[in-house]
């Protein structure tokens, strides 16, 4: 018996209709390429473009919304694979380059990155392209992490760059390949930049490019924002535990900023089982720079027992005390919270790591503007989450584990458990404090804090050129000498005048 034909439109999902008793024909469904979905996508927006948005009412405002751009970037490290490249979205305007605002490309020998059909910048991983797209969004990112928790606290600070002003706007730049063959990478305020290196490690075939590195970009942009805060943070003359500061905030903001991102916060739960002491990728800052140098994990350990009583100057070491104070206490706030019953387990770790963050910035705000200590900050901390009325875990966590670091004591007197040991609003003692004229020692620092126009001997040849500039306009040497004349205001004989020995 034949099979009636059946006509096109009357198709099953997965069989011809046939007649009663009759044997159905398996139809065969196609699934589209991707690349054949992409070219449909495209030709219909060339083809069938979104029809105009209709004029504002008279007195109404134009809508502001705009559609973002989905970009391809390292999550982590390279050498973390078990995040790798992937997309991300960024919801504001991002123009050809990258650029926006506040963010600039400032390496010449990359060609600025065209968006594609879609406005989206999704390029080839291991090309200067993607590198240039990878920089820019890691730095986008942490300026917009910082905001955002401003926002929250009620804040409308921009957090402007040093060198902003009402009549000075002008963008952060940035060089991916800016160091070539420099194990290294730096934020300087006099160039308003920041520079990252290349380099490749002893033995291997491969070549490190530090841009690559989430923890590496992030890092430097936090010493960027914190310089935009508070300038004087920066100078070597400044006391230990200040330089110390810097460097930790930008440890932290690496990790603050995995954490911001939901994927991030599910694979760090489920490496950990939950537990945020185990070992992952979290604590480890620039695995593969620290793979390159020989280390077994990164360059620095946010996970640690580190005392302030064991630091000494040294800027690096002191530096994983406070990261290391502010881990202990993030991993505590999380164990409070935790409640895999009624809430996902990596939901409480973005919620948490993001109100922390917060805490720690205005903390840094509220810091004094020189001279900073530990204690300045850690106080801060305590009043802000005092004041936004958090449960007292919150306070007892932020005290403990930095009394355990002899950063303070724990209490007004009484043991920590008592319920006196703690009085909100008077600050906590300092257990260790700088010795007077301790120097900070940042040979072991990142490219930043080594940099000669943060170093007090610059300043001092400043100075020196000043005092002359001084004398020289009380002497009348307001120009430069003619050719075979005398220096301006002097006279040709040196034994006719001799004012200027006194």
């Amino acid at each position: 018996m034949e099979t009636p034909v059946v006509p096109a439109n009357r198709l099953l999902p997965n069989a011809l209709e046939a007649p009663p008793g009759a044997q159905p024909a398996v139809r065969f469904v196609p699934t589209p390429s991707a690349p054949y979905r992409q070219q449909g996508r495209a030709a219909r927006l060339l083809e069938e473009p979104d029809p105009p948005l209709p004029d504002p009412a008279p007195g109404a405002e134009a809508p502001t919304q705009v559609p973002g751009a989905r970009v391809l970037m390292w999550k982590q490290d390279p050498s973390v694979g078990e995040l790798g490249p992937r997309k991300a979205y960024l919801p504001g305007v991002v123009l050809a380059g990258p650029r926006d605002a506040r963010i600039a490309p400032g390496e010449p020998g990359i060609a600025a990155v065209e968006p594609n059909a879609f406005g989206d910048y999704v390029t080839q991983p291991d090309t200067p392209q993607f590198d240039a797209v990878h920089t820019f969004v890691v730095v986008r990112q942490t300026l917009t992490m910082y905001g955002r928790a401003l926002a929250a606290a009620g804040s409308s600070m921009p957090l402007p760059w040093q060198w902003n002003s009402s009549s000075d706007t002008r963008p952060l730049l940035v060089f991916p390949h800016g160091l070539p063959n420099v194990m290294n990478a730096f934020y300087s305020r006099s160039q308003a930049c920041l520079k990252f290196g290349d380099f490749i490690p002893n033995g291997a075939a491969g070549r490190v490019f530090t841009c690559r590195s989430f923890d590496i970009v992030s890092h430097e942009t936090a010493h960027a924002v914190l310089d935009g805060i508070k300038p004087q943070w920066l100078q070597a003359d400044a006391p230990p535990q200040t330089g110390g500061l810097h460097e930790s905030f930008g440890d932290l903001t690496a990790i603050l900023l995995a954490l911001s991102q939901l994927d991030q916060c599910e694979a760090v739960i489920a490496q950990t089982k939950a537990d945020l002491h185990d070992k992952s990728f979290l604590t480890d800052i620039a695995e593969q720079f620290g793979l390159a140098l020989g280390n077994s994990t990164g360059l620095r350990n946010a996970d640690n027992d580190l005392k302030l009583s064991e630091a000494g100057t040294q800027v690096h070491a002191i530096s994983q005390v406070f990261t290391g104070g502010v881990y202990d206490v993030l991993a505590d706030l999380f164990a409070h919270e935790r409640d895999p019953a009624r809430e996902d387990d990596a939901a409480v770790l973005h919620r948490v790591a993001g109100y922390l963050g917060g805490v720690l910035l205005r903390a840094l705000i509220a810091a004094p503007d020189t001279a900073a200590t530990y204690a300045d900050v850690v106080n801060a901390m305590l009043q802000a989450v005092v004041g936004d009325g958090k449960p007292a875990a919150y306070a007892d966590a932020i005290r403990f584990q930095f009394n355990r670091r002899d950063v303070v004591e724990a209490g007004h007197g009484g043991g920590l458990d008592s319920a006196a040991a703690f009085v909100p609003g008077v600050p906590l003692a300092a257990r260790v404090c700088d010795a007077p004229g301790a120097r900070q020692d940042r040979r072991a620092c990142c490219g930043t804090m080594q940099l000669a126009e943060y170093d007090c001997a610059e300043r001092l040849l400043a100075g020196e050129a000043r005092m002359l500039a001084r004398w020289c306009a009380e002497h009348g040497r307001h120009g430069p000498a003619l050719p075979g004349m005398p220096p301006s205001g002097l006279p040709s004989d040196p034994a006719a005048d001799t004012s200027m020995l006194a």
